[in-house]
Order: C-alpha cells, then sequence, then structure tokens
C-alpha cells in the first residue's frame, strides 16, 4: 500500500499522524510511504528522520494525496485538503462528522472510505483511539483551567490548590469516562476541592473506588447541576457520546449564576459542546472569550498543546491498526478486526455511522451490506 502523512494544517496543531519509528514499521511490511516536507519539524521530527525510517519526502500536500493511496492525519480535513482528494481513496484521522456536515458532503461526493479514529469501538464499549487523546486533554484542562483563574486572564485570581487559612477552588467536572477521571487526578493532586457528575451511576462508583474519598462523586440531574455550577470555580466539560453530537447540558441561564470570573472548559466542543454560551470552537491562537462574567475555553485540539507528547501517545495506539489497513485491505481488515467495523464513517458514497446519521438526519446504510457479510 502507499500511505501519506500530510502536514495538519488546523490552527496551533503540531501533532503529525506517523512518527518515525512508526514509518519504519510500515515500511518493513513492505508499504511506501509518503510524508509531506517539515510535517514533524515543529516536535523534533525532521525530514532526515523520515528519510532514515524509509519514508519518502514530498514538497507539498497535494503531492501526498495524489500519489497516496491510505492517507493517515490527526484531524479532520479542513475546506483547504477538499481539493486533493481522490475518489476512492481511504483516509484515517479524528473526523467529528456529527458537526462536521460540509465534510460529510465531501466524502461522499468523492467516495471517501473514512476511517474515524474516535468511533472505533471494541465489543466492551471502549474507544482505544480516543482513550489517549482523551487523557491528555483531561489532564491539560485543569492546567488550563488553573491558569485562567489568575487575575490576568479574567478570572477571579484564584489559585486552585489554595494555601494554608484559604480554601483551595472548588471544580466540578461533568462527565466520568476518560477525560474526566484524568482531569479528576491532576485537580485533585493540585489540593482543588473536586466534584465529578454523571448520569452513570456505575461510573461514579468507580470514581468513588479509585480516588478512596479524595473525589466528591454525584448523580447528573438539574437540582446537582444548579447547586454545583453556581459554586463552582472551574467547569470541565467531558461528556462524550461516540459519534453523537455532545447534548447542551450547560444552559445560558446557568452560566449566569455561576461566579464572576468562573472559568469553563469544554472538551467536549470538538462533538458540538455542552455549554449553550460556547456558540462555536475556539482555536489555539484565539482560545477563549468572556460571556456573562465566566471564561469560556473551547478548543478542539488541546492535546496540540503538548504535541510530542501527544504525537508519541497517539501512534501507540493507531499503528496497529493503520497496519490492518495496509496489511490486509480495507474488506478483510474490517472483517477481521471488529472493531474497525465500527470506524468506517463513509464507504463507497454512503454515510456508514448509525450516530451520525442520527445526528445530522442523513440516510444511514449497514456496511455489511456495502462489503457482503
Amino acid at each position: 500500500m502507499i500511505i501519506g502523512v500530510p502536514e495538519e494544517i488546523k490552527n496551533g496543531e503540531h501533532r503529525v499522524s506517523l512518527i518515525p519509528s512508526s514509518v519504519k514499521s510500515l515500511v518493513s511490511h513492505g508499504h511506501t510511504v509518503y510524508v509531506q516536507k517539515g510535517a514533524g519539524r515543529y516536535i523534533g521530527f525532521d525530514d532526515y528522520h523520515y528519510e532514515e525510517a524509509g519514508a519518502k519526502i514530498l514538497d507539498s500536500m497535494g503531492e501526498v494525496y495524489l500519489k497516496s493511496e491510505i492517507i493517515v492525519k490527526v484531524k479532520e480535513p479542513l475546506p483547504e485538503e477538499y481539493q486533493y482528494f481522490k475518489t476512492g481513496q481511504t483516509i484515517i484521522t479524528y473526523f467529528h462528522l456529527a458537526v462536521e456536515p460540509k465534510l460529510l458532503d465531501v466524502l461522499l461526493k468523492k467516495k471517501i472510505t473514512a476511517i474515524a479514529y474516535e468511533t472505533i469501538q471494541k465489543a466492551d464499549g471502549t474507544l482505544p483511539l480516543l482513550t489517549p487523546m482523551s487523557e491528555i486533554a483531561g489532564k491539560m484542562s485543569i492546567q488550563i483551567g488553573a491558569r485562567l483563574l489568575e487575575n490576568s486572564a479574567g478570572g477571579q485570581g484564584i489559585l486552585l490548590g489554595g494555601v494554608p487559612g484559604v480554601l483551595p477552588a472548588k471544580v466540578l467536572i461533568i462527565g466520568a469516562g476518560s477525560v474526566g477521571v484524568n482531569a479528576a487526578k491532576i485537580a485533585a493532586g493540585m489540593g482543588a476541592d473536586v466534584t465529578i457528575l454523571d448520569i452513570s451511576p456505575a461510573k461514579l462508583s468507580v470514581v468513588d473506588n479509585l480516588f478512596q474519598g479524595w473525589v466528591k462523586t454525584a448523580v447528573s440531574n438539574d437540582y446537582n447541576l444548579r447547586k454545583l455550577c453556581k459554586s463552582a470555580h472551574l467547569i470541565v466539560g467531558a461528556v462524550l457520546i461516540p459519534g453523537l453530537k455532545a447534548p447542551k447540558i450547560i444552559s445560558e441561564e446557568l452560566v449566569k449564576t455561576m461566579r464572576q470570573g468562573a472559568v469553563i472548559i469544554d472538551v467536549s466542543i470538538d462533538q458540538g459542546g455542552i455549554v449553550e454560551t460556547i456558540e462555536q470552537a475556539m482555536s489555539i491562537d484565539n482560545p477563549y472569550f468572556v460571556k456573562h462574567g465566566v471564561v469560556h475555553y473551547a478548543v478542539p485540539n488541546i492535546p496540540s498543546l503538548v504535541a510530542r507528547t501527544a504525537t508519541v501517545s497517539l501512534n501507540n495506539y493507531t499503528l496497529q491498526y493503520v497496519e490492518k489497513f495496509a496489511d490486509k485491505g480495507f474488506i478483510a481488515a474490517v472483517k477481521s478486526t471488529p472493531e474497525l467495523y465500527k470506524g468506517v464513517n463513509t464507504y463507497q458514497g454512503k454515510l456508514t455511522n448509525a450516530d451520525v446519521a442520527k445526528s445530522l438526519g442523513r440516510q444511514f446504510s449497514e456496511l455489511s451490506m456495502l462489503i457482503g457479510f
């Protein structure tokens, strides 16, 4: 197979989809890997590292798309990239199509096979390719929140962990998945007063056992949400429903009841966000704004703030799946690896993910009917 690695062009995005060691593994399997010039330069993976691993360096994104059968990316393709799509090409990346209808239209028109990292799901419900970035985003959300609570960012001037004689900040985390748990680890470790909300008592039980009283838990309902939002200094939105647009949990009315100088970090923004007052995603260059006296942070590619760590971590999980597609071909890989079946969002001009179809009100086609099994 011929595999292409274009440079990521999303604002502030410095991750790269394949690192030199991953390239070396793919080349050892007999595959050709093209890497766009400078794709890894921001995080210490220079072109000569890729050449030593066996990759061929191409000058432009257009060349990478033109020569490659499989494109491996980190973030969703931007409109500037659509012109380079080849009919029948396979693209593997985070797509988040539930909030990207225009991208979906292009994928369908070009009959792109779109494999979304975020919907690859094992039988036990775990999301193996979302987990590494969720861990990083969760931990980073607290670091970011702590900084935004400072006066210089419009915060109330609160030290997250407090000092002797001064109470610590109250941190509310909505969602007890990977993002929420990792956010809680950092917040509790810094000495904050942490509470996690979730609709699942079973998940809250896991959190309770994990933290042994260091983190409080409560069922997410309207009463608890209103009470805890009103007193929180920092709120982290960490709700994920795979493939679906995130529900709006924090209304504008609720934001108005919050403390002046409080902070909301909406990690769910890449699926549309859970906060009504955040109408669109922000960027790393312009990451936050203040509304109703509350600092709102809504950047969909938080892990790029630690792009070297994030890139290596992502490769630890993604390489095995890229190799399956390259070694076996699409149909054999999907048939032999059940979680990959759920990762297929579009195929031969059809939308094959039921949750994305539901979110966007589109027609759904069952993949098994298209590939014959």
